[in-house]
């Protein structure tokens, strides 16, 4: 601690920032990535098949698939890169990116480990100061401008495909943030505010005061609906195979087609690191009302990295919904279930609960 203490002393402002920044980024990049072989062995786990085993290390090693990452890497960027003559080439370049870096952003201000004191300075392990007046209103605001990147891939390809797909997705992702806001609005109600530090000191280290046993029901509504909003199934409606090919990504080849995909799952990533922190006490350990800075680190990241792993769960285990399901799911069950939550949490407070 005494050399932590020294580097920090020694370390400008600045460079603790750019630290974060990359630390941060480049991990959810690199979980995104991996996650995408996560995918392959859990779905082959969960319908009984092989999964991946062609790709070996050094034409040797199997390693349990894990060079297939290695192989994808390879084969994106090395794949010719098609774009279609009637596509709007600018909006068909620029897609990719407007959908793969609000994904990547929205983690900016979620803390992954306690708050340290070093020589009377204050360090936060996020990249954000988290009392900069956004909180958590800054992931769920940034994640909606996602549907922008999917909506331009759709219409930039000129693909009539494409074009339902991108309009089913950005239907889906409008619907489901109603009601995604109106579950995390009681959350910011019972705990006082919208700053992600004081959400987590608000639930304590005790299981039971966590909100997922405070606010069962709005937990339930916030996640099913960032399946939704992550476009997984049973809601991937903008990739539907048997309806319209392979959705808004269907013109995609090469690196944009990977962007588009590390899209997806940089957005699963942030999605499970809101319901470890909305709903599960964030980095808090049960049990341990002041634990260790990398101990707290490594709570947070089993609870975020589990709930990555019911993404995959859910997917592989349930069918996809009808169009028409999906719509009455979202505006007639979900929608009034998270305003009930809301109403009732307000009762409670006015109760003096």
């Amino acid at each position: 601690m005494d050399k932590l203490a020294s580097l920090l002393h020694t370390t400008p402002a600045i460079v603790w920032m750019v630290g974060k920044v990359v630390v941060v980024f480049l991990s959810v990049f690199l979980l995104a990535s991996v996650w995408t072989w996560v995918e392959r062995r859990g779905s082959a786990m969960i319908q009984d098949r092989i999964g991946p085993n062609r790709a070996l290390l050094f034409g040797r090693w199997p390693i349990l698939g894990l060079s297939q990452l290695l192989a994808d890497g390879i084969k994106f960027f090395f794949k010719e890169d098609l774009v279609p003559e009637a596509a709007n080439k600018g909006l068909f370049w620029l897609a990719p990116f407007l959908a793969f870096v609000p994904a990547l952003m929205g983690f900016a201000v979620i803390p992954v480990g306690k708050s340290f004191i070093c020589d009377g300075v204050t360090y936060h392990l996020s990249v954000l100061d988290p009392g900069n007046g956004m909180g958590l209103l800054y992931p769920l605001a940034i994640g909606g401008l996602a549907v922008y990147g999917v909506l331009l891939a759709a219409w930039s390809s000129n693909n009539k495909w494409s074009i339902l797909g991108g309009m089913r997705a950005s239907a889906t992702m409008v619907s489901y943030e109603i009601g995604i806001s109106m579950a995390v609005v009681a959350v910011f109600m019972v705990s006082g505010g919208y700053d992600p530090a004081e959400v987590i000191k608000a639930q304590g280290h005790l299981p039971w005061t966590w909100y997922v046993a405070r606010q069962p029901l709005g937990f339930l509504v916030f996640f099913t609906c960032m399946f939704a909003e992550t476009n997984r199934l049973p809601f991937d409606f903008a990739e539907g195979e048997s309806e319209i090919v392979a959705g808004f990504n269907t013109e995609y080849g090469s690196m944009k087609f990977s962007l588009l995909a590390l899209a997806e799952y940089s957005h699963l990533m942030t999605a499970s690191a809101l319901v470890a922190t909305l709903y599960f006490g964030g980095w808090q350990v049960p049990f341990m009302a002041d634990p260790p800075v990398l101990l707290s680190v490594a709570s947070f990241l089993v609870k975020m990295l589990f709930f990555a792993w019911v993404f995959v769960w859910v997917r592989w285990t349930l069918p996809r919904f009808r169009y028409d399901q999906l719509m009455h799911l979202g505006w007639k069950i979900l929608l009034p279930l998270s305003m009930a939550n809301l109403v009732f949490h307000a009762w409670r407070m006015s109760q003096g609960h």
